[in-house]
């Protein structure tokens, strides 16, 4: 029996991956604002396989208090895994991989938020992966921007990105779950600030040489932005409907 991507062709002669896409595509992407009434700002995502829900609280008082910043607000952000997320039931406490990725994903989306003008109080954000499939906590990231502005919250820009790297020889967009099994995968989850193209999150499994890593950063930064565009609309087409409502009342 052949071993685990010995014969499998990842990417064939014409550039084509096996899910149909080309090394630049990423995979489809639905995002909607607004899902949870009760939270201040709520966001969901599908992107391929991936689900994810995210929920915002605040600004609102920081507690315990010794917690608290008298010159910003503090982000509080917790990544978690429904036990259903994955192929074999996860256990349901923090992993160290979930608390390792709240705390880059805190840091990357507090680039993006006015965080002086809210001092002495917390935001709490809270993205749960519902299904699971390669690049969840870029996944996360972009619903939680998104989970931010419906909330309100004055930001620089919003927080886009993309998993990029390399499988079966080739520099890929947005790598699935084979495609980050592969031998010689490297993965490169990135998201940036999209106006500016400011970096906020960069994290690096594997090896590149400099021209792969330089060509990889730009095609990252380009599907990010393509990113971007998906985000803006579903903010935009959330407040359409609020005007189609209020014109039917």
């Amino acid at each position: 029996m052949a071993k685990k991507n010995e014969t499998k062709v990842l990417v064939d002669k014409k550039g084509k991956r096996i899910d149909g896409r080309g090394v630049n595509d990423i995979r489809p992407l639905k995002i909607e604002a607004g899902v949870i009434p009760n939270a201040d700002g709520s966001a969901s995502l599908e992107w391929g396989q991936n689900k994810v829900i995210v929920s915002v609280y605040g600004p609102k008082e920081c507690l315990p208090k010794h917690t608290q910043n008298p010159y910003k607000a503090v982000i509080k952000c917790n990544y978690r895994m429904a036990t259903f997320s994955v192929p074999d039931r996860k256990n349901p406490r923090p992993a160290r991989r979930e608390i390792e990725i709240s705390k880059v994903s805190g840091e990357a989306l507090e680039k993006a938020i006015f965080v002086e003008r809210f001092p002495g109080t917390e935001i709490d954000i809270d993205i749960e992966i519902i299904d699971s499939n390669a690049g969840t906590r870029v996944a996360g990231l972009v619903a939680a921007a998104v989970a931010l502005a419906d909330a309100g919250i004055p930001m620089k820009d919003l927080v886009a990105g993309v998993g990029v790297g390399k499988a079966d020889g080739h520099l890929l967009v947005d790598l699935n779950k084979d495609e980050e099994d592969a031998d010689d995968a490297v993965d490169i989850p990135l998201a940036i600030l999209p106006n500016s193209e400011e970096l906020v999150l960069l994290q690096m499994d594997g090896l590149l040489t400099r021209k792969e890593w330089d060509k990889a950063l730009k095609m990252g930064i380009e599907a990010s932005k393509k990113v971007y565009e998906v985000q803006k609309e579903a903010l935009k087409k959330k407040y359409e409907n609020v005007k189609v409502k209020e014109v039917a009342k």
